[in-house]
């Protein structure tokens, strides 16, 4: 169970790094329309795989009503969300009345969401696995950390390609150290150790190296080198991600339930997903206004834009940060 864990913390924790590859070699090969169109015929494979070797399983099926409310709900709810964080709050501020009058009602979707969950016959997420400390507590680390790395990718990469002048397949091999160490620590070794040491320790040594990583990032300077400010990061990163992912998958499922097991896989990629998003925006606004602000009083472009990642940076590391802190208070020694 251990190493299947870990083969899948891999393969979906690995896929931001991979595909930063694989997008620039179709980017400088092709061009970056292919980026988007190469996803079709793997979905296709993946579902003509997916029928002829996952077994057949019976459930509720959509004859006990599916909860398109709720689906409505949650979908509307992030996409404003994000909307809202990426324009109105970018263009006009945080606290502009535009800002607030959009995050209100996305902030009124989410509760009408939750307010689904509780009265709907057969609820797209049951509330009552929150109810369970360390899923709970798993979901919560997921979307801190997802958040602060996700902007690691993102951001990294327009370092690489702005600051340094990296071509678009010299940044992703740039970051292929991050996916070998990701997979080789999490096939091979994150089971072992969390049995020795217990998943909260090894989650725990796992965030902290990738806190460790953003604010070594936070450093690299405009005329950096990759093999003293870059790739110091991504080995720091790929270690603290091929820690940190299986363990928490593995405390989110060991505090589920067996009739809720599915719930339990299902809500911690969901929150993954949700903290990709919502924390991109928030870095990537933070970063542009950062920017814009030093350029208005007269700094050199690539001084401004350099900061601006720096800025994002710092809060990544804060967010992963808060990681820790939920980890060592909420999770238990023993779990």
């Amino acid at each position: 169970m251990a190493k299947a864990i870990g083969v899948y913390a891999f393969v979906a924790s690995a896929g931001g790094a991979v595909g930063l590859l694989a997008g620039g070699i179709l980017t400088q090969a092709i061009n970056w329309h292919w980026i988007f169109f190469v996803n079709l015929p793997i979905g296709v494979v993946t579902a003509v795989l997916t029928l002829r070797v996952v077994p057949r399983d019976r459930g509720t099926g959509r004859g006990q009503g599916a909860d398109v409310t709720g689906a409505l709900l949650i979908t509307g709810a992030m996409m404003l969300g994000v909307f809202t964080i990426v324009k109105p709050a970018a263009e006009n501020g945080w606290l502009a009345g535009r800002t607030l009058a959009f995050g209100a009602v996305a902030a009124a979707l989410l509760a009408g969401f939750i307010v689904r969950q509780l009265t709907a016959r057969n609820p797209l997420m049951p509330l009552r696995v929150l109810t369970a400390r360390k899923v709970a507590a798993a979901n919560l680390i997921q979307v801190l950390s997802v958040a602060g790395m996700f902007g690691m990718f993102f951001l990294g990469a327009l370092y690489l390609r702005r600051i340094l002048g990296y071509s678009p397949l010299q940044i992703g091999l740039a970051f292929l150290p991050v996916a070998v160490v990701m997979g080789t620590l999490s096939v091979r070794y994150t089971g072992r150790l969390a049995a020795r040491f217990g998943p909260r320790a090894t989650l725990i040594a796992g965030l902290v190296l990738i806190t460790a990583a953003l604010v070594l990032f936070a450093q690299a300077p405009v005329r950096g080198g990759y093999a003293v400010h870059d790739l110091p990061v991504m080995l720091l990163m790929g270690a603290g991600a091929g820690l940190a992912f299986p363990a928490l998958m593995t405390a989110a499922m060991a505090g589920a339930t067996p009739a809720d097991a599915g719930l339990a896989s299902g809500l911690v990629n969901t929150t993954a997903q949700v903290g990709g998003a919502l924390g991109l925006a928030v870095l990537a606004t933070v970063s542009v206004g950062r920017t814009s602000a030093l350029a208005a009083r007269g700094a050199g472009a690539a001084a401004a834009l350099n900061d601006g990642y720096h800025l994002a940076f710092w809060i990544a590391a804060g967010l992963v940060a808060a990681a820790i802190a939920v980890a060592g208070t909420v999770l238990r020694p023993g779990d």
